[in-house]
């Protein structure tokens, strides 16, 4: 039975360890990001099959489709490019970096989703079902102050997730949402703090947050289960934070006596 699944964003973080998880499992694995040099390591330590592709152009992700199916095709995809940019208030933050959000966690999940579907459909047809799964996050189920396009945008592709599962209704095509709160990636916060690593360093302090390894073990269950069960959407926090607004700093203990 094939079991190959397209995984976008795989070049760090969630992804990389979302390729490793699958491999672990027998899935083949296709690895697509835009850095070569880092796709072509995880491909030698995985087996992977990596792709350079920009998941917000078009003709690249038309090509990324193309070798997909020449190369065996696929019954799952893991929509997981994505990433914050900022922390300014809405009010005071910047148009280009609200395009450049949408453009990789909505159109960019939008556009591969559409590229891709003949090729899951032809991967049903062969295998009997066929799997979606959108990383978004809990920013996009609930605002916080400074989350401003990342909130909009993970919000957006909460809502695409919903709509595509209702499209898809009637085909053996299981559509899911995977939405973590604070994970540890070595570059996500980074990344949105432009590089200003101390500042980065804030969220981890004296709190035992989810590794990119936790999030890649359920990720890779929900592909795992029986094909006729479909995990709509997976919230996965670690247990020291309740909520956006509510995490806990220090140890975890018992309370009373």
């Amino acid at each position: 039975m094939l079991r190959r699944v397209v995984v976008t964003g795989a070049s760090s973080g969630i992804g990389a360890a979302t390729v490793r998880r699958f491999a672990e499992l027998g899935w083949e694995t296709v690895a697509v990001a835009r850095r070569e040099d880092r796709l072509r390591a995880l491909a030698a330590e995985t087996g992977a099959h990596p792709v350079v592709c920009d998941v917000t152009d078009e003709a690249q992700v038309a090509r990324l489709a193309a070798e997909v199916a020449e190369t065996g095709g696929a019954t799952g995809l893991v929509n997981n490019a994505g990433g914050a940019l900022g922390t300014e208030s809405v009010e005071q933050s910047s148009n280009d970096d609200w395009r450049r959000m949408f453009e990789v966690n909505v159109i960019g999940l939008r556009t591969v989703t559409a590229a891709l579907l003949p090729v899951l459909r032809d991967g049903a047809r062969s295998t009997g079902w066929a799997s979606i799964l959108n990383l978004t996050s809990t920013a996009g189920h609930d605002a916080y102050p400074g989350g401003g396009g990342y909130n909009a945008a993970k919000y957006a592709a909460h809502a695409v997730t919903n709509v595509l599962r209702l499209e898809l209704a009637g085909e053996p095509i299981r559509v899911m949402e995977l939405a973590p709160g604070l994970v540890h990636t070595e570059e996500f916060t980074l990344n949105r703090l432009r590089g200003d690593a101390a500042a980065a360093a804030k969220p981890y302090v004296d709190v035992e947050p989810l590794q990119a390894e936790d999030v890649a073990r359920v990720l890779v269950g929900a592909f795992e289960q029986p094909p006729h069960v479909n995990q709509d959407l997976i919230v996965l926090r670690p247990v020291a934070q309740s909520s956006v607004f509510h995490t806990h700093r220090g140890a975890l203990a018992p309370k009373g006596e």
